[in-house]
């Protein structure tokens, strides 16, 4: 039984913990963790945008629908949306797909639902005379949210999205469920291999995740104050 604490698992695997097996092999570790993040907050503020202004639509059947798609998505568990990417998109597209993509796609839809309530949020904060402004110059409605209040808007919500970037670098972890190579997977599989130091490994992956989280935490801070400046 080794006693005290034996970090020297942590520097003869420190390349495995950053990248995986790349350039010889699949990308893991940080680099996968914060791929995985960032495609999913690309994809899911686009998804965020659109169901967002449905939310604003004045057509009723656009806004129920739009409501009712995220009400559903946020009242299930990440969990439960990533096994249903892992196990339904491949039936629905007829092939194999990424275990790594299911994962994204997973984050997309569930943060998007999320992203929607940021952008409704901003879009609600600008003053309803910039839109009467814009549609007293023959501007139409989708034209005065496009070119006038959705850019104001834009820079209210930064905050929030970085906010919800570090949340999807949390909820990564989720994705050694399905065996994709995330910094929790790496770990786990360096754990099951030395056996004998799972406190110096989860530690060291705790202070990993508490750096890139606390380093975007203090972004989304500074945002919000020199935005607040600015105004």
């Amino acid at each position: 039984m080794a006693t005290g604490f034996d970090f020297t698992v942590i520097w003869n695997n420190l390349t495995y913990f950053f990248i995986g097996r790349f350039p010889h092999g699949p990308m893991g570790g940080i680099a996968l963790t914060l791929y995985l993040a960032l495609m999913a907050c690309v994809l899911s503020f686009l998804g965020g945008l659109v169901l967002g202004l449905m939310n604003l639509s004045r057509h009723r059947v656009v806004r129920y629908a739009s409501l009712t798609i995220v009400n559903i998505i946020r009242g299930m568990p990440l969990l439960m949306v990533i096994f249903w990417m892992y196990f339904l998109l491949p039936a629905f597209l007829g092939r194999t797909v990424a275990e790594s993509w299911t994962v994204i796609m997973a984050l997309t839809l569930f943060t998007s639902a999320y992203m929607s309530q940021i952008v409704k949020a901003g879009v609600e904060s600008i003053p309803r005379g910039q839109t009467e402004a814009a549609l007293s110059t023959g501007l139409r409605p989708w034209q005065a949210m496009i070119h006038i209040v959705l850019p104001q808007g834009l820079r209210n919500m930064i905050p929030s999205f970085v906010n919800q970037f570090v949340s999807l670098i949390k909820d990564t972890s989720l994705a050694f469920i399905v065996g994709v190579s995330e910094l929790t997977h790496v770990a786990t599989q360096i754990n099951n291999r030395t056996i004998i130091y799972p406190t110096e490994i989860f530690f060291f992956i705790a202070v990993i995740y508490f750096i890139i989280c606390y380093a975007f935490t203090s972004l989304s801070r500074w945002l919000e104050k020199r935005l607040a400046w600015k105004r």
